[in-house]
């Protein structure tokens, strides 16, 4: 039996928590979110999260200010090759890196988002006899969070119909920004966020955006609608993906409306282009569908036609409710990409409505909801603000 006497906290020490998260935005984004709400919730925690060298972590948790310890990755192939025959080795000894962090740390608390580099810290902070939260982001839960759920002190999802054992539907940890125009409301701020792209305040805003990375096929579909949503005074904000972004690409006017197509390589703060939008195409990836819905922004969802399915179960709830609808990636074109925009942005009354729906069914403030489950699972609750 491990020794778990180092990890015990007196009453004056700070809280410590390990977050194990990495590999993608959709695990990175909620880690760095809850620890950010840690930061203020227990002012003067120690925090320090986990990834792997192959992850965007690399950059995204050193930019966001917090500690960043790596284990061995241990990818687990989606179909029966001879790699699954490897991972019990590599696993073996990313569990035994994980401990070494746990106990360097003192860790008292460990939090998990999901991925590859959840399962390690899991088992070892398991072998510690540490609490574990787990947080699943999509409606379908990936390995690691299944195996943790069946002995974590409690399971957290941004959706309500995760099937994980004893699930608390808390939301999707984002950025405070995002928070704040949720709270504030996205018409307190259309104007100023449609001047900051050179867009007229006045005219209705279609939002295309595939993601941090793009999406090749809503970035075609949008180039073949283009023309008519311009024509029917229906400006465009299109933003690319750095890597698909084309070095001729310029802004383009109707010459009878004079509406434009504003493209953009990437967006600096998507709070921006939230509350500058009407409507949004977009992937359905689990932030994007609670930020959408928290945001009361109707949206085109165009899951990725690849995975296990969840883009399309993440949307589900939202397009059910009215907030949304689902186009499959197979199906999009321009021609339907047009009308699935202009039969619903033309009609105020029918925006107002889908603008309804994602409230009602999702609320903000996530980040803080996990962090305070995370310092509850500690003896007590004072160390909660």
């Amino acid at each position: 039996m491990t020794d778990t006497t180092s990890s015990q906290a007196g009453p004056a020490d700070p809280v410590r928590v390990v977050l194990a998260g990495g590999g993608t935005a959709g695990h990175i984004a909620p880690m760095i979110a809850t620890a950010q709400a840690l930061g203020v919730l227990a002012p003067g925690a120690e925090l320090t999260c986990v990834g792997t060298v192959k992850g965007l972590e690399t950059r995204l948790v050193p930019d966001a200010g917090l500690r960043l310890e790596l284990i061995p990755p241990v990818p687990m192939p989606r179909k029966p090759t001879p790699e699954l025959l490897r991972v019990p080795g590599r696993l073996v000894g990313s569990v035994r890196r994980a401990g070494e962090i746990l106990d360097q740390t003192r860790a008292q608390v460990v939090v998990g988002f999901g991925g590859y580099v959840a399962m390690p810290v899991y088992l070892a902070a398991r072998r510690r006899r540490l609490p574990i939260i787990v947080h699943e982001g999509n409606a379908v839960p990936g390995l690691a969070n299944k195996v943790a759920a069946r002995f974590a002190t409690r399971v957290l999802a941004t959706f309500g119909s995760t099937p994980l054992p004893g699930c608390e539907q808390v939301g999707m940890p984002v950025r405070r920004e995002i928070d704040e125009l949720a709270r504030d409301g996205r018409a307190s701020r259309q104007r100023a966020a449609r001047e900051h792209f050179g867009l007229d305040p006045a005219r209705a805003t279609l939002l295309v955006t595939g993601g941090s990375q793009g999406a090749r096929s809503i970035n075609n579909a949008t180039l073949a609608a283009r023309d008519e949503l311009l024509a029917a005074g229906v400006q465009i904000l299109h933003v690319w993906g750095p890597k698909n972004f084309p070095d001729d690409m310029t802004v383009v006017s109707d010459p009878s409306c004079g509406a434009s197509y504003h493209p953009v390589a990437y967006v600096d703060g998507m709070e921006k282009a939230y509350a500058a939008a009407d409507m949004m195409v977009c992937r359905s990836g689990a932030g994007t569908v609670y930020e959408a819905g928290i945001c009361g922004l109707p949206a085109v969802f165009v899951p990725l036609p690849h995975g296990n399915g969840e883009q399309e179960r993440n949307a589900t709830g939202l397009v059910a409710a009215g907030g949304g609808v689902l186009v499959p990636d197979a199906e999009l074109d321009g021609l339907r990409l047009a009308r699935e925009v202009l039969q619903r942005i033309q009609d105020p009354e029918a925006l107002h409505t889908m603008a309804r729906s994602g409230p009602a069914l999702f609320e903000p403030d996530a980040a803080a909801t996990v962090a305070r489950a995370v310092l509850e699972s500690l003896s007590g609750d004072q160390h909660v603000a």
